[in-house]
């Protein structure tokens, strides 16, 4: 490592200039990613109603649908706008009441349940399907070709216009998280650093690490939005303190070396024995989200830990290359560090251990429970803004025509007419059904007058499907239980029948939630306990660390409990992994630093910890203000709630696990004391 370190000191104009020039394929990278504004992508494809959809996609045309309301009374002129509409590519199928009826034909011909759900005083439905899913490029074009058509967003209601709006605010929202971030971040960094230049040298060079992270992700193939809104910030929060440990060490060394170059050689080495340590218990963290079912989670996991590699890389090449070159700049605009001592902090928790450990285990109860009993929310049109279009269309479809959460039955196509028939009424009985179309089971004056475009649609070689509508909103409680009622009833007469729709797309996503969530928690916390068995060649102190920081997590998410405050699901998943894996850190400068001072200088328990909080307060504080401010701006900023509960969770966090790294680990540390110099080995050099 030494040769390394030498030749990036000597050589640090080639090692900027080669670090601008990788910028160029890392922006191309980052335009040319797609991104993903469709969560429910992420479900796997051994789900049943994935496979659903994908018989809907490719045997049925269906691959996602739209309900059109359109205020018309003349027939004629809904017949003309359907014309239009079929003829926006993408579009599959088209058809109203006003194809049934024509101009001449009195609506009330037809069965008044069909009819309620298309008709309603001057207000006709036009049933529009696409040729592909609901997020595929092709049909959120033919989406906004529909709205130019139609002239009123508020007037379609689909899962794209979900999807749609959602990319269209996000877009909107992006620029201002970074903007939003970095300032606060320069403000920090003004007050915790001695110099005016090094904030923006820093926040340049977590910059640059930061774009070829994005650029680099065009090899995943794509990215969620919530990777997209989230990860630039993390990244931002997570590494910045690996740039001021170099910056800190490498103004120690030039007070003892003979040039600069030579002092940076020597940081960039303190730096790597350092931090690659205790970034690599980050790392492991966000690759923990890999473990969900819900693939959003590798989505995230392998983002994130990529941008600890990157930003971990960039610290030890670009960053001293910047500090080299602006080297001068820095001594001119050097101020006095703002940051107070924090004496009295130190005397505090140094003098009042045994109370704070007392106020811990009492607190512990609360925290554990608050923890396991927060509210979360599965409805993804619930993280948005209610004014939307898309959210508007829902509401008026809901009221007007009482669609609230249409599904599709998918049986075989031997299945005989009369057995339809028995399944359909079943259906029927159940609470909360409201309608049961299943055309093999119409009579033929019926058939005769819905459109045939309506009656292809249903029906093919392979399959039949059965619509049906229900009254209960899609992913509360009742629809899951409704829907696993027909799933029962379905599967007594074919057990390969699936029932497919959004409602039944979100109950499977509720499922895989809940054993992701458990899954990610165990996954993170043992992966990061053997990263730290290895790094720190212990076995009571990593079990210690993770007690802390664990608990710094309950209180976090009971905080959510006890202020009666909604989460939804994503943030309940990734929000502890993350916690977890970014703020350990924290714990093991703490920890490390006071077996250093316990054990090689060989001074008193009480002695140690004492030197101990004064060394590493500052930088507890100084890692810990970062992270809240990267991602506090962002979460008073946004409109997504998915993404706003996710940073200020993490904001709150930061702070929180601050807190419990500088009150409540030296107290455990002192308390259990000799079980961590016994299950502890020690080099010669220090741990």
């Amino acid at each position: 490592m030494k040769k390394i370190a030498s030749f990036i000191s000597n050589n640090y104009i080639i090692i900027i200039i080669i670090g601008l020039l990788l910028l160029i394929p890392s922006i191309i990278g980052y335009e040319k990613t797609k991104v993903n504004y469709d969560i429910l992508v992420y479900l796997p494809e051994k789900v049943d109603t994935i496979k659903g959809e994908k018989i809907l996609t490719d045997d049925f045309g269906i691959g996602s649908y739209a309900f059109v309301m359109v205020d018309m009374k003349d027939n004629y002129r809904v017949l003309k706008l359907q014309e239009k509409i079929k003829g926006i590519e993408g579009v599959n199928k088209v058809f109203s009441v006003a194809d049934v009826i024509g101009t001449t034909i009195p609506k009330e011909m037809l069965p008044s349940k069909i009819l309620d759900k298309l008709y309603d005083k001057d207000t006709s439905i036009i049933m529009v399907t696409f040729d592909e899913s609901t997020s595929n490029d092709l049909t959120i074009k033919a989406l906004r070709s529909l709205r130019k058509t139609v002239k009123d967003a508020n007037s379609i209601s689909s899962m794209t216009a979900m999807v749609v709006d959602t990319m269209d605010l996000s877009n909107k929202e992006i620029i201002s998280y970074i903007l939003i971030a970095v300032v606060l971040c320069i403000i920090v960094l003004m007050i915790t650093t001695n110099s005016y230049i090094v904030p923006f040298l820093l926040l340049g060079n977590i910059g640059i690490a930061i774009i070829y992270n994005m650029g680099t992700n065009i090899f995943l193939g794509n990215i969620s939005y919530i990777t997209k809104a989230i990860a630039a910030v993390l990244q931002l929060g997570v590494t910045t303190d690996f740039s001021i440990f170099l910056y800190h060490k490498y103004e120690q060394a030039k007070k003892k070396t003979k040039n600069n170059k030579e002092a940076m050689t020597q940081a960039i080495l303190d730096t790597h024995k350092s931090v690659v340590g205790s970034s690599l218990t980050t790392f492991v963290g966000f690759l923990a989200l890999c473990t969900m079912d819900l693939t959003l989670g590798t989505d995230i996991g392998l983002v994130m830990a990529k941008g600890v590699v990157m930003g971990l890389i960039c610290v030890l090449t670009i960053f001293p290359a910047l500090l080299l070159i602006f080297d001068k700049l820095i001594t001119k605009t050097k101020h006095k560090i703002l940051l107070p001592s924090f004496n009295k902090l130190q005397s505090f928790t140094l003098n009042n251990y045994k109370i704070i450990i007392i106020i811990f285990l009492i607190l512990l109860v609360p925290a554990y429970y608050g923890n396991k009993n927060y509210e979360v929310y599965y409805k993804l049109d619930d993280s948005l803004p209610s004014n939307l279009p898309f959210h508007v269309a829902n509401k008026t479809l809901q009221e007007k025509f009482n669609i609230t959460s249409p599904q599709i039955i998918i049986i075989d196509k031997k299945i005989k007419t009369n057995k339809v028939e028995e399944l359909k009424n079943k259906i029927t009985k159940i609470k909360g059904v409201d309608l049961v179309i299943a055309p093999a089971t119409l009579n033929d004056t019926v058939k005769e007058l819905l459109p045939t475009s309506f009656t292809e649609m249903l029906n093919n070689d392979k399959y039949q499907l059965i619509l049906l509508n229900s009254k209960y909103e899609i992913a509360s409680k009742e629809l899951n239980a409704q829907i696993k009622d027909i799933e029962k009833l379905v599967h007594e007469y074919d057990k390969k029948g699936i029932v497919a729709g959004e409602g039944a797309l979100m109950k499977d996503l509720v499922t895989i939630a809940d054993h992701d969530f458990n899954m990610v928690n165990y996954t993170s916390i043992i992966v990061i306990f053997i990263v730290m068995v290895l790094v720190l060649q212990s076995i009571g102190l990593p079990i210690i660390l993770i007690i802390a920081i664990e608990f710094g997590i309950f209180t976090n998410m009971a905080i959510a409990y006890y202020t009666n405050t909604p989460l939804p699901f994503v943030a309940s998943i990734v929000v502890g992994t993350i916690q977890l894996g970014a703020t350990i850190d924290y714990a093991i400068l703490m920890s490390t630093t006071y077996l250093k001072e316990r054990h090689d200088n060989k001074k008193e328990k009480n002695i140690a910890m004492k030197e101990t909080l004064k060394l590493t307060i500052p930088s507890i504080i100084t890692s810990a203000l970062c992270f809240f401010a990267a991602t506090i701006g962002v979460s008073l900023f946004t409109k997504i709630d998915m993404i706003g509960s996710i940073t200020m969770l993490l904001a709150r966090g930061a702070i929180i696990s601050m807190l419990v790294v500088i009150l409540v680990l030296p107290s455990l540390l002192l308390i259990f004391d000799k079980v961590i110099l016994k299950t502890t080995k020690f080099k010669k050099e220090g741990i």
